[in-house]
């Protein structure tokens, strides 16, 4: 998220924008040791985490550049308890609010997670295993209520018609089960470290979650 964010200024930079990336070097310098730690666990499946953050870079000195109120997409792909893909990127289009931008935010990963789980199933086909057949679904993980609701929901209210139609492409598979949306708290969405700045605590620990290093929430002084 930011060096993404950083390098949208190349062409315009400022000592804003230097400090930041010094900031960045020091810290990639001192964990350049530092790595993904793969520990499989075979009780969980495919897991799916997003988040977005509304408007996260509007800003009262730049108000009339528009870009600045995008919002932020973060999304982990994670299987048996492993990170195996992940992005962060400004959505395209300008949500009007946060549930929206949520929403947007989960279509976007929908359309990594569903091709994924296509593979899945075709491999199963080609290289089958000694075991019953397994079920392909994928647990997706959304921190904001509104979103699961219209995601999950039959209905549109006036409030969620606006929202453009390529945005409902993966409710026929929330439907059909093979995509279980469920709500996780934010202290527990490991895509918000892809979305914002964060506190130093809320940093570490999900980066102890999502990589396996650093702070261990669970362990007591």
């Amino acid at each position: 998220m930011s060096v993404h964010q950083t390098a949208r200024f190349c062409n315009n930079p400022m000592l804003s924008h230097e400090k930041a990336i010094k900031r960045l070097g020091r810290y990639l310098y001192h964990t350049s040791k530092e790595g993904i730690i793969y520990n499989p666990d075979i009780s969980k499946g495919l897991e799916c985490y997003v988040d977005a953050d509304f408007a996260g870079g509007w800003q009262n000195a730049d108000a009339e550049d528009a870009d600045n109120v995008l919002s932020r997409t973060g999304m982990v792909l994670m299987y048996a308890n492993c990170p195996i893909f992940w992005f962060s990127r400004l959505q395209t289009e300008i949500a009007l609010s946060t549930a929206e931008s949520e929403y947007i935010a989960l279509s976007a990963a929908l359309r990594a997670v569903i091709p994924c789980m296509t593979m899945m199933e075709e491999i199963n086909e080609v290289f089958p295993l000694h075991i019953d057949k397994p079920n392909f679904v994928c647990k997706v993980h959304e921190d904001n209520q509104s979103c699961i609701k219209m995601a999950t929901g039959t209905k549109f209210s006036p409030r969620t018609k606006h929202i453009a139609l390529k945005y409902h492409h993966f409710r026929s598979h929330v439907k059909k089960g093979r995509i279980h949306i469920r709500y996780k708290p934010s202290a527990e969405q490991l895509a918000d470290i892809l979305t914002k700045p964060l506190s130093n605590e809320a940093f570490f620990t999900l980066r102890y979650m999502l990589c396996g290093w650093g702070y261990n929430p669970t362990q007591k002084d």
